[in-house]
Formats: C-alpha cells, structure tokens, sequence
C-alpha cells in the first residue's frame, strides 16, 4: 500500500511539473511576443505617429529603436520626403476673356506631421486643400494675364508666376496651419479647349506670317541698302583708279614724247626713216596696190636713192 502512494505521488508531481512548465513557457512566449511588438523602427526619411486609443500621443523624427506600449498603443508612419502632387487638369479665364486648359503639378512635403493630422487628418485630405489652393491661386494669377502673354515664349510670365503661386499656396497653408509646405508650382502644360483650338491656331499662322512679312521686308530693305552701298563703293573706287590711270597715261606719253625728241634730235635721218617705215606697218598689207611717183619719199626709199 505504502509503495502505490509514493507512486501516486511521483506521478502528480511529474504531472504538476509539467504543467508548471508548460506555463513558464507560456508567460515567456507572451513575455517575447509583448516586447517584440513593443519595439518599431524609425527610419531616416519617415515620421513615426504613436497614437493610444486613437489620439497622437508621441510624433517621432529622430532615426532609431523605440518602444510602445503593446496593444494599447499603434504606430503610422508618414513620409518625411518630398512628394509630387498631379493637380487635376481645369478651365480659367484669361485677362482677355479666354478660356484655357490649365495642367500642372506641386512638389510638397510634411514639415509639422502633427498640425497636419490635428488639421487636415489624412495626407489625401491635405493634398486636396493644397489642390484647393493651387488652383485657385493660379486662376487668379491667369485671369490679370492676356492669353498671348501666357503662351508667347517672348512674352511669357510663366517663370516669375511659378514662384508666385508657390508663395501665395504656403501663405494659405500656413495660415490654416496644415503643416505641409510646398516647394514649387509648375505648369506643365496650357492648351486651349477644343472649340477654339481651331480659330485660335488660324489667327497665331497669321501672326507668324505677318511677323515672318515682317523679317522679309527688313531683310529686303537691309539687302538694297547693302547693294547701293557696295555699288556706290565700286563707283568710286573704279572713278578714282581711272583717275590715277589717266594721269599715269598722261605720264607715261609726256616721257615718251621727251625721249622721241631726244631721238630725233640725235639722229633726224634715222628718226624719219623709223617713222616711214612705222607708217608702212598701217598702211601696206600682202593686197595693198600702191602707185607712188618717182619723186616720192616712198619710191625713193624702195629705190635706195
């Protein structure tokens, strides 16, 4: 009898030992479980949102390991990067009473995460009232322009009217305290509506023709004064170089003169024969028939008299 009690008794105290165990393992399990969903990571770009029965209780920015509290507090995470916002294409009126197609885009960022979840509770609802005000602020910037000052490249005030929407957007955002800030406004594209593309694109090919007219007739003109002016040149240079011709010409037949009466003075008899015989050069050919008298210079000379 003694010896099945003391069996019994091993039996409940393995037994007891067991489940002794069993739940050790049990609290350490849900000991490991709590802590590892206690801890999160905060990485570089982002910002980490503790929230506790649904209110923000911690905002975190600094990079690292941190603890919550588990099932009692969640974490979000909202990014700390610059974001591109596609605001959706709409109509406006220009200074001029013209309709046009506005599309552009805004490069933003969350610079107080908690005013803009006090304020604006989501990041789609923040990037609605930043739409809001972008285009609004740009329809109001558009309607003090002419249609030809937005589209004309030479005219166009689109680059100063960036940075205007940009700091008129921030100043609203600030002062309803979103929290976001905006870091540029671009317009990436302007078209006109489809009834009046057509009329619209006839009237600017008429604009380029006459401003094409334009260059034409400048260049025709620029070319004629041109011509004249090279023409006129050429005048003058060609009626001064026939001057000094002439004058070197006179020369030249002034010194020919001096040095034939030098060679008549040296030698009357050869100076006559030369001159006879140069006139016979103009005057004879292989067909000329020449009846001369016998007491002519010319039958004397042929006559060696």
């Amino acid at each position: 009898m003694a010896n099945e009690n003391v069996v019994n008794f091993r039996e409940k105290f393995s037994y007891t030992r067991y489940i002794r165990f069993g739940i050790f393992l049990l609290i350490a399990a849900l000991l490991l479980i709590g802590l590892f969903s206690s801890l999160f990571v905060v990485k570089e770009n982002e910002y980490k949102v503790v929230r506790q029965f649904g209110e923000v209780v911690r905002i975190i920015e600094k990079p690292g390991l941190h603890v919550k509290i588990p099932l009692i507090q969640s974490v979000t995470s909202l990014p700390k990067f610059q974001m591109t916002y596609d605001v959706k294409e709409a109509e406006i009126n220009t200074k001029d009473k013209k309709r046009m197609i506005i599309d552009n885009y805004a490069v933003w960022k969350i610079e107080d995460p908690k005013k803009m979840i006090s304020n604006a509770r989501t990041m789609v609802n923040a990037e609605a009232k930043m739409a809001e005000f972008v285009f609004s602020s740009i329809r109001s910037e558009l309607g003090q322009l002419n249609y030809d000052e937005i589209i004309n490249d030479e005219k166009s005030s689109r680059g100063s009217l960036n940075d205007k929407v940009t700091e008129i957007v921030n100043r609203l955002l600030d002062r309803d305290q979103y929290g976001i800030t905006v870091t540029d406004v671009r317009i990436k594209r302007t078209d006109l509506p489809e009834a009046n593309e057509k009329s619209v694109y006839t009237r600017m090919i008429s604009e380029r023709d006459s401003t094409a007219q334009q260059y034409l007739s400048k260049g025709d003109a620029e070319k004629n004064r041109i011509t004249a002016k090279t023409d006129q040149y050429v005048k003058e240079t060609l009626a001064k170089a026939e001057s000094e011709a002439d004058v070197i010409r006179g020369q030249g037949e002034q010194e020919a003169a001096k040095i034939y009466n030098r060679a008549y003075s040296a030698d009357p008899e050869f100076y006559s024969l030369y001159r006879t015989l140069e006139s016979y050069k103009k005057t004879i050919d292989g067909e000329t028939v020449i009846i001369l008298p016998m007491d002519s210079p010319y039958a004397q000379t042929l006559l060696g008299q």
